[in-house]
């Protein structure tokens, strides 16, 4: 099976990037599969030309079911684009310790399993891709984002980690990282958190403090990546005959 028509598996099509890049790469003519939660939200990507399914990555029978389904259909997965995220902003003494499970179980824990699961696949062909989306805050802490900028700097970590260790299977993996992402569309946090934490009480005058840390770092006024930005970066680390570590996307200039 040549590369133009092996399936890449995309997680979190519900919104923003991953509904963007799934778009762009069915209409590319890739064999694409989009996956979220829910299938129903993400029905009209079938239109497109995708192939849609459930998946869930905080939930083990979820993911081996859906590359079943893949892999009896359309064979092994050629690449995997590790999307789907969760995010809340609080601050690192009122944000509930559950929310934080829930953070790393989406951001960090189900992206690995995704990559353990699909893996083994992809030795034995000699060949895979496999991009994680991670996030430009994940190379700081911000107040009131601590414990997601956490977990995107864990992403970034296993990342290179990986990376290091299946290049000589001929695999090879890829970080994108996005400054904050055009919302309006379900987009989580580092691309627009969309729930917030309790800010009151005495920490009330810090939940200001995000934003303008966004602002310093990526200019006055803040001016967001869009979605089909970020999915064309996405393409090109697919489609590169050598894919770089990592490709930081921001507002202004050229994607990177």
């Amino acid at each position: 099976m040549t590369e133009d028509v092996a399936p890449i598996l995309i997680t979190g099509c519900s919104s923003a990037i991953g509904r963007a890049t799934a778009v762009r790469l069915a209409r590319a003519g890739r064999t694409v599969v989009a996956t979220a939660r829910q299938a129903e939200s993400i029905a009209e990507l079938e239109r497109v030309g995708c192939r849609v399914l459930p998946l869930e990555v905080s939930v083990e029978e979820s993911m081996v079911d859906a590359l079943r389904a893949v892999e009896s259909d359309l064979g092994p997965v050629w690449a995997l684009v590790n999307n789907a995220e969760y995010g809340e902003l609080g601050t690192i003494e009122e944000t509930p310790i559950g929310a934080v499970h829930r953070q790393f179980e989406t951001n960090v824990f189900g992206l690995a399993r995704l990559c353990q699961l699909v893996l083994p696949r992809m030795r034995a062909a000699g060949r895979g891709r496999i991009v994680n989306v991670g996030a430009a805050i994940g190379t700081v802490g911000l107040a009131t984002a601590g414990f997601h900028s956490a977990s995107r700097n864990a992403v970034a970590a296993i990342t290179e980690a990986l990376r290091c260790e299946v290049r000589p299977f001929g695999i090879a993996v890829s970080l994108v990282e996005p400054g904050p992402v055009r919302a309006g569309s379900g987009c989580t946090a580092g691309r627009a958190p969309r729930s917030v934490a309790a800010l009151a009480g005495r920490y009330g005058t810090v939940a200001t403090a995000l934003d303008d840390a966004l602002a310093r770092t990526f200019g006055r006024p803040l001016v967001r990546v869009s979605p089909d930005r970020v999915a064309a970066v996405i393409q090109r680390a697919l489609s590169a005959t050598t894919p770089r570590p990592r490709y930081p996307v921001r507002a202004a200039g050229p994607a990177s």
